[in-house]
């Protein structure tokens, strides 16, 4: 099914979706927006643990390791070419 820009469900077909929409802006339906507020929060969490993980293991490899990685991944660059 169809998804609005926020979220929201959506009827799949166009007449479905048109009569939703100006049921909505007539006031015979509210736009339920309060639920996607949630998730947001949710998501920015994450971020914030995954740019500490990054720090994290950073500072736990070797030199030794650290060049292994840099080097796998400059072939991995070459190799799309």
């Amino acid at each position: 099914m169809p998804t609005g820009p926020k979220g929201q469900k959506r009827p799949a077909d166009v007449i479905g979706n048109a009569v939703k929409v100006m049921r909505i802006a007539t006031g015979e339906e509210e736009e339920n927006l309060a639920a996607k507020g949630d998730d947001a929060a949710a998501a920015s969490a994450a971020r914030k643990g995954g740019l500490k993980g990054g720090k994290a293991r950073a500072a736990k490899l070797t030199d030794r390791q650290r060049v292994e990685i840099a080097q796998l991944a400059a072939q991995a660059r070459w190799k799309k070419s």
